[in-house]
């Protein structure tokens, strides 16, 4: 039988992907711009929550944060999962530890299936200024 390429349902990145008792995840700290008020910005660790369905045959996910010049990797992961059968979905959490994010701008991440671009998203670094507390 031949492999039918997914469809990519969703992704998330955020801070963490925590496993519940119950066996369902819950994302934490969503990331949709990173503030910095210094640079460069230090993370210990990055998630990215992925979630396939709709295909069949066994697949690599390969995830990359790109930089915001050049489009080189500044982290990137690679899983291997299955689909079994048509109405099977897999979700998968790919962690990219040290990012550091050197200057402010548009980085980008990808998501790629066998070799195929699937997603690719902006992920702005912005500044951001210290607000002066103030006795009163």
């Amino acid at each position: 039988m031949n492999a039918i390429l997914p469809d990519l349902q969703g992704s998330v990145l955020c801070e963490d992907v925590r496993a519940e008792a119950s066996g369902q995840q819950t994302i934490i700290g969503v990331i949709g711009v990173i503030p910095a008020p210094v640079l460069p910005l230090g993370f210990f660790k990055l998630c990215l929550w992925t979630r396939w369905c709709g295909g069949t045959g066994e697949f690599i996910q390969r995830s990359l944060i790109l930089g915001c010049d050049d489009d080189q990797p500044i982290a990137q992961s690679e899983v291997r999962f299955a689909l079994p059968e048509l109405n099977a979905h897999a979700t998968n959490v790919h962690v990219f530890g040290g990012v550091q994010f050197q200057r402010h701008g548009i980085y980008h991440v990808e998501i790629q299936i066998d070799g195929e671009l699937r997603m690719r998203f902006p992920l702005p670094v912005v500044p951001v200024q210290h607000q002066a507390q103030t006795a009163g």
